[in-house]
C-alpha cells in the first residue's frame, strides 16, 4: 500500500469508525466488545481491499461486512441465550424519552439477526430499500417484508407494554 493509500486508510478510518462501531452494536444486539470485533474485522478486509475500494464506497463496503458478520455469528449461536445489549454512543439530543428509548432497544434486541439488520440499516442508518436490500445480498421486496414484521413486532410489544 501506498503512503496516500494509508493516509487515506486512517482518514476513513478516523471519520467512519464511530458511526460503523454504532451500526455493529444496534445489529449484533451483543455487549460493545463483540461489536468492536466486528468491527474491527471488518476494517482489517477494508485495509486488505483498500486499493480496490477506495474510489467506490469504503464504508458501505464495512457496513456489509459488518453487517454480514453479525449474522452469520447470531447463525452460528443458536442456542437460546440472553443476550447483553450495551448502549450505542450517541449524540446528545434535547430532553430524550430514554424509557421509550430503551423499551425499543429491547424490542429490537428481541428480533432476528436479518430482521434487526434490516431495521438498523433502514431507519438507524437512513438507507434505502435499494441500498439495504444491496448490502444484505437479498431483494427489495425481502427487504420491505422483513421491515413491516419487524415495525409490527416492535409496534405489537410497545402497546403491550403501555399501562391501561
Amino acid at each position: 500500500m501506498t503512503d496516500e493509500d494509508e493516509a487515506a486508510f486512517d482518514e476513513f478510518v478516523a471519520a467512519r469508525s464511530t458511526a460503523l462501531l454504532r451500526t455493529a452494536i444496534l445489529v449484533c444486539g451483543a455487549s460493545a466488545h463483540d461489536a468492536e470485533d466486528l468491527v474491527q474485522g471488518a476494517l482489517e478486509k477494508v485495509y486488505r481491499h483498500w486499493s480496490r475500494i477506495r474510489a467506490d464506497n469504503p464504508e458501505a463496503y464495512a457496513r456489509k461486512v459488518v453487517v454480514n458478520s453479525a449474522i452469520t455469528r447470531s447463525r452460528r449461536r443458536r442456542v437460546i441465550q440472553e443476550i447483553t445489549f450495551a448502549a450505542p454512543p450517541d449524540t446528545p439530543v434535547d430532553a430524550p424519552d430514554l424509557g421509550l428509548r430503551e423499551a425499543m432497544l429491547t424490542e429490537l434486541r428481541k428480533l432476528p439477526a436479518r430482521m434487526r439488520a434490516v431495521l438498523v440499516l433502514r431507519y438507524w442508518e437512513d438507507q434505502s430499500e435499494a441500498e439495504t436490500a444491496a448490502q444484505l445480498g437479498c431483494s427489495v421486496g425481502t427487504v420491505k417484508s422483513q421491515a413491516a414484521r419487524g415495525l409490527a413486532r416492535i409496534r405489537e410489544a410497545m402497546v403491550e407494554g403501555v399501562p391501561a
